[in-house]
């Protein structure tokens, strides 16, 4: 249930995440939401969004992070679609911490075990990508 996009930046990947969500918005049933780590897609997302300036709430970690998403979905059960647009911006770390793959791997679990599907961008090589990361690509 989590797709990953992953590349250097500048490589194009909130422009396909833009595609990607705007796209998902006009077909999904429930709730549609995109976590950004700044306003910078207001203009470019369909009214159906929810978007959502994470730096608002300055998460620090990822268990913040978790327990943000989980909330989201306490309190709006007809989330069908999360997007996250720069993760390791959203919480400030490194893409390559192993901080990344456990977050990863937990999206993974509350999204099957929710019917919750997760769309994140992450700015790093490719190359830099350990296995369970290559995983969610």
């Amino acid at each position: 249930m989590v797709q990953l996009i992953m590349g250097a930046k500048g490589t194009g990947k909130t422009k396909q995440l833009i595609d990607l969500i705007n796209g998902v918005a006009e077909k999904e049933p429930g709730s549609v939401i995109c976590i950004e780590s700044e306003s910078k897609l207001t203009f470019n997302l369909t009214n159906q969004v929810r978007l959502i300036d994470s730096s608002e709430f300055k998460p620090r970690d990822f268990t913040f992070l978790k327990g943000f998403v989980s909330g989201l979905y306490a309190s709006n059960y007809d989330i069908g679609h999360i997007f996250m647009d720069g993760l390791a911006k959203i919480v400030p770390i490194s893409p390559t911490s192993p901080e990344v793959e456990d977050f990863l791997q937990w999206a993974d679990t509350f999204g099957k075990k929710n019917n919750i599907h997760f769309t994140i961008t992450l700015s790093a090589p490719i190359e830099m990508a350990t296995d369970t990361i290559k995983s969610y690509i």
